[in-house]
């Protein structure tokens, strides 16, 4: 997941909705039906195509309880919920789903490929697109070296990337993620941002449920913030963070005249002690990630996650995805099908070595007692050429040979 393209355009924003949520509450009740908590009151939001939209608040919210009752794995208790114009349970509607929960449910046993191959069979995917899709969501996740280790053996953080490839596993149109930089490095934190943003300009939905703030005011166009199963408030992320009463201005470095002129022009219609001049800095995910990328020209072999590749071709709905790195097209060279072998051409006749073509020999000639006969079983130097043998001469070595095998 390598980061996007920052000169690429976003998608223009649509009014289609996705998913249409009127007066939604649940009510959770205990064994004999008596109200026991009520965990989403009267919530009311629409979520529009291609836009990445924020569930927030505090542990027990609401936030899980809705993403569940968008999913229709729980039944509300009163109001509406639409996705795609189809209640939650129809089946079709499921197909078009992603869904990487807040905790990775995976079989501890299958491998990487075995587990993405796994769920694509559930979407009834053909064996061809299973195995294409599988091979570009592990370069995707970074986990392109891990094939064929079990997922049990994994670390949280690359529990979390296969989860995200399974939940992509299917071209999903509307992508429900809770939590998914939990247990992930800065850099993989990063990764996910940047292909939820692809996702999102490739016209996909997605529904982002985290409690880092940090990570949902990079990625997310509108927001939604619950407090006691209740909406507190909800807009766009441009609009609720403004603070209308202030402003600010970026200048690269001045001269300290000019900015003094700059500021006594400034103090003429403001006061002094709210004029503040310092310089910007950048965030530490910034810095952090400038550091590993400079550390990555000396990077040695790793096992476990690495930063992935190009966003998977598929999911990429018709879109170019940024340059390939040069990194990625050397490992593309190296996986093309090497081109076919020259025909060899006809071989020689057999022929034995000279050594073993002179022993032979010797084993032909006829015994003769004593020191005499053992230079003739002396070999040769390498470069001799070996004497013919006759026909005679392998007939009788061929009855010494006999003997010697039947001797007990």
């Amino acid at each position: 997941m390598t980061a996007l393209d920052q000169d690429a355009q976003p998608a223009q924003e649509s009014t289609e909705a996705v998913v249409a949520v009127r007066g939604l509450t649940k009510v959770f009740k205990d064994f004999w039906g008596r109200p026991k908590a009520r965990a989403v009151d009267n919530v009311s939001f629409e979520v529009r195509r291609g836009e990445v939209f924020g569930l927030l608040g505090p542990n027990g919210s609401g936030k899980s309880t809705t993403v569940k009752l968008l999913l229709g794995l729980l039944h509300p208790t009163r109001g509406h919920l639409e996705v795609f114009g189809h209640s939650p349970r129809h089946v079709a509607t499921k197909a078009r789903i992603g869904y990487l929960p807040e905790e990775s449910y995976l079989y501890r046993y299958l491998d990487s490929k075995e587990t993405l191959d796994f769920f694509g069979s559930l979407f009834t995917l053909s064996r061809e697109d299973r195995r294409q899709r599988t091979g570009q969501l592990l370069d995707m996740v970074g986990l392109g070296q891990t094939q064929t280790r079990a997922v049990g053996e994994f670390s949280k953080g690359m529990q979390r990337r296969i989860g995200l490839a399974q939940a992509l596993i299917n071209d999903p149109d509307l992508v429900i993620l809770d939590e998914p930089t939990s247990g992930l490095d800065p850099i993989g934190c990063r990764e996910v941002k940047d292909l939820i943003v692809a996702l999102a300009r490739r016209g996909k939905t997605v529904i982002l449920s985290s409690h880092l703030l940090a990570d949902v005011e990079d990625v997310c166009d509108r927001v939604v913030i619950y407090y006691g199963g209740r909406v507190q408030a909800m807009g766009a992320l441009k609009e609720l963070l403004a603070t209308p009463d202030a402003l600010r201005i970026h200048t690269p470095l001045l001269r300290r005249e000019t900015l003094e002129k700059v500021l006594q022009t400034l103090r003429q219609d403001v006061a002094e002690d709210r004029v503040q001049v310092e310089t910007p800095t950048q965030n530490l995910e910034s810095y952090f990630l400038e550091v590993v990328r400079k550390a990555r020209q000396q990077s040695a072999d790793t096992s476990g996650a690495v930063s992935g590749g190009r966003v998977a071709a598929y999911l990429q709905g018709g879109v170019p995805s940024p340059e390939m790195p040069a990194a990625d097209k050397v490992l593309e060279r190296l996986a093309a099908p090497a081109a076919p072998a020259a025909a060899p051409a006809a071989q020689a006749p057999a022929t034995l070595p000279a050594p073993a073509a002179e022993k032979l020999a010797a084993l032909a000639q006829p015994s003769s007692p004593g020191p005499a006969a053992a230079p003739a079983a002396a070999a040769p130097a390498p470069n001799k050429p070996a004497p013919p043998v006759s026909e005679a001469e392998l007939a009788r070595a061929n009855e010494k040979l006999a003997g010697l095998v039947g001797k007990k």
